[in-house]
């Protein structure tokens, strides 16, 4: 009974955890220009970032080190130290979009500017970081964040044209309004939403946090396949709603309160304030986990004390890189960059960094000296294989395109 509580438990936090508002902008901007034209890439890339988090989750588990710390060891300090810069500089970005984004859920909220809840919102995720234990703050925000599914609801009792929105999710094609450059700046912008960098680092660190060992390797797999595939079916619906309410009208999501529309339309107020709550929970459960991640990977690459299993006494350099962290965020977002435009070029940045991130993963999961017999299968390298050229490609494209495109516009 125990081992149901935690798979459900893990099941329902990864919901909450896999959307954050890369995944709002980017999935509520292509069903407003492509209908369901993108769908493809959003199920591309839950099969990819489900795939690697669970190999992470099971290195973690298995070698008793999280992925990162093992990658210093298995590649060498110089390739550990090029992954650790660029997922760190992603960290960075990430979660100064993940404030903003929390600042544009109160904007939409209260009228008020969204910079001037910047500072408290970031002493507020600071604090949660600092003081809450990982298990109560993982589950709370995942489990809040659970008000997202409103969009299905709303999906569901929209009045849509299913022949057609089927059509465009099986047969995808460009419309008239838009180019092809568009069209793939925006597949390309969707992986990057999906397959993010912080979150196998954030997984495996946390099967640290909470002792995983074999005995938790069903755990990992159900958090990872189910959990990561229903918070897809959030994103389908939020580009579904996009493409019933807004492609007809000719609307372009820019704006958060424009990704809320559809909901606002078709559910009425109390699915907005539903939308808005699952937001926030979600958006600052991405920040906790981006900020933590940032400490993680550097005390685990210099082999310095990390994680809340400890005191912050006990780690003062993993407490004090967090901090730092949050401050450049907050200034990059105090800064008066428009967060929405934060978000679309981060999220551009992972898409080109994703390849130096997965690709260690990949090959520690097939190390028996990490996972002893419980090394990849052949579907899973099959699919990791595949999935990672995809990446490579989607890599070389995302700076050419966010140039050609002018991030889309």
């Amino acid at each position: 009974m125990k081992r149901i509580f935690e798979i459900t438990l893990g099941i329902l936090t990864a919901i909450g955890a896999f959307v954050d508002v890369g995944d709002f902008v980017a999935s509520g901007a292509a069903g407003s220009r492509f209908k369901m034209g993108l769908a493809w890439a959003i199920v591309l890339g839950t099969i990819t970032i489900a795939l690697f988090a669970e190999m992470a989750g099971r290195i973690a588990a298995l070698s008793g080190r999280a992925s990162f710390d093992l990658v210093r060891e298995r590649f060498g300090p110089r390739i550990g130290g090029v992954n650790l810069l660029g997922s760190f500089a992603v960290n960075l970005l990430t979660l100064a979009a993940e404030i903003g984004g929390l600042a544009l859920v109160i904007e939409v909220l209260t009228g008020l500017n969204y910079l001037f809840w910047v500072l408290p919102l970031g002493v507020a995720v600071w604090f949660v970081m600092w003081r809450v234990k990982f298990s109560r703050m993982e589950r709370t925000f995942g489990l809040i964040g659970l008000a997202l599914l409103v969009v299905v609801y709303g999906v569901w009792h929209a009045d849509a044209d299913w022949h057609d929105l089927l059509r465009s999710a099986t047969v995808p094609g460009v419309p008239s309004t838009e180019t092809h450059a568009t069209y793939w700046y925006w597949a390309v912008s969707i992986l990057g939403s999906t397959i993010t960098i912080y979150e196998p680092f954030f997984f495996s660190s946390g099967a640290i946090e909470e002792k995983w060992g074999r005995q938790e390797l069903l755990v990992n797999r159900a958090n990872t396949y189910l959990g990561f595939s229903l918070g897809a079916v959030i994103s389908l619906g939020l580009m579904a709603l996009a493409a019933i309410y807004l492609f007809p009208r000719g609307v372009s999501v820019d704006t958060l309160s424009q990704s809320s529309l559809p909901v606002a339309a078709i559910v009425g107020k109390g699915g907005l304030a539903l939308l808005l709550i699952g937001a926030f929970a979600a958006f600052f459960g991405a920040a906790l986990e981006t900020g933590l991640s940032a400490g993680y990977i550097v005390c685990q690459y210099f082999g310095w004390p990390w994680g809340k299993m400890f005191k912050p006494k006990e780690a003062p350099r993993f407490q004090l890189v967090v901090l730092l962290t949050l401050v450049g965020a907050l200034i990059l977002v105090q800064s008066s960059i428009n967060p929405i435009k934060l978000t679309e070029f981060a999220i551009a940045l992972v898409a080109v960094a994703a390849p130096l991130t997965y690709l260690p993963i990949l090959l520690l999961a097939n190390d028996p000296r990490y996972v002893g017999d419980k090394t990849n299968s052949r579907v899973s390298n099959a699919a990791g294989t595949i999935v990672f050229a995809v990446m490579a490609v989607a890599s070389i494209a995302a700076i050419p395109l966010l140039i050609i495109t002018k991030g889309g516009a």
